[in-house]
C-alpha cells in the first residue's frame, strides 16, 4: 500500500479525494481533462462524449474520479467487464489471438480511459485511480490499450504488472499504433 496523506485511506495522492464518479453527468468536465492529456481537438471530444455515454450504459460500466479539495476534477478512470461483441474487442482480437492471447478477452476488466490532467500527473493519481477501480473488479485480470510508445503510462501500466499482449494494433480513427496489454488482478502494489 501507498503512503497515505490522510487517516488510512490506502492510495490517496496527496490533497486529492479518490472517489466514485458519476461520468455521464460530469461527462464535459472529463473530456477536457482527456483534452488537455491526451490532445484531443474539439471533433475528437465531440465524437468521445458519444462513445463515454454509450459506454455508460454498459453491463458493469463504473467510473471514479480524482477530485481536488474543491470538487474539481483532477484525473479520472473508467472501466467494464469486457464483452467480445463490443468495437474494442473486435479490433484487438485478431491481434490477440495471433500472439496467442486472445484468452485475455474473457474475464477481463477493461480499463477504457484512464487520464490526469498534466496540473496533476507525476503525483500517483493515475496509479491511485486505477488500482482502486480494479480493486472492485469481479473479473480474476485487466486489459487495456495504450499508444505504443515508451511513455509514463506505459511505465506505470509495468509497473502494476500489466504486460504487453500484443503490439501494433492500428485502431481505425487513431494515427499512432496501440499495444494491448494484460495483467492479473489484483494489480501489483509498489
Amino acid at each position: 500500500m501507498l503512503p497515505t496523506s490522510e487517516g488510512d485511506e490506502p492510495d490517496r495522492p496527496a490533497g486529492l479525494r479518490i472517489a466514485a464518479l458519476d461520468l455521464a453527468a460530469r461527462v464535459d468536465e472529463a473530456l477536457r481533462v482527456q483534452a488537455v492529456a491526451f490532445g484531443l481537438s474539439d471533433d475528437e471530444v465531440g465524437i468521445r462524449r458519444y462513445i463515454v455515454q454509450r459506454h455508460m450504459d454498459c453491463r458493469g460500466a463504473r467510473a471514479l474520479g480524482a477530485f481536488t479539495e474543491d470538487g474539481a476534477l483532477a484525473g479520472f478512470v473508467y472501466g467494464m467487464p469486457n464483452d467480445r461483441h463490443h468495437w474494442w474487442s473486435t479490433v484487438v482480437e485478431p491481434h490477440l489471438r495471433a500472439g496467442g492471447h486472445d484468452g485475455w478477452l474473457d474475464h477481463s476488466f477493461v480499463i477504457t480511459e484512464l487520464h490526469v490532467h498534466p496540473g496533476f500527473q507525476g503525483r500517483g493519481v493515475g496509479r491511485a485511480l486505477i488500482t482502486r477501480i480494479t480493486d472492485t473488479a469481479a473479473e480474476p485480470r485487466s486489459i487495456l490499450s495504450a499508444i505504443d510508445t515508451e511513455s509514463p503510462a506505459r511505465g506505470l501500466y509495468r509497473a502494476l504488472g500489466y504486460t504487453d499482449l500484443a503490439r501494433q494494433v492500428h485502431f481505425p480513427s487513431a494515427s499512432l499504433p496501440y499495444a494491448v496489454m494484460g495483467a492479473p488482478l489484483p494489480l501489483r502494489r509498489r
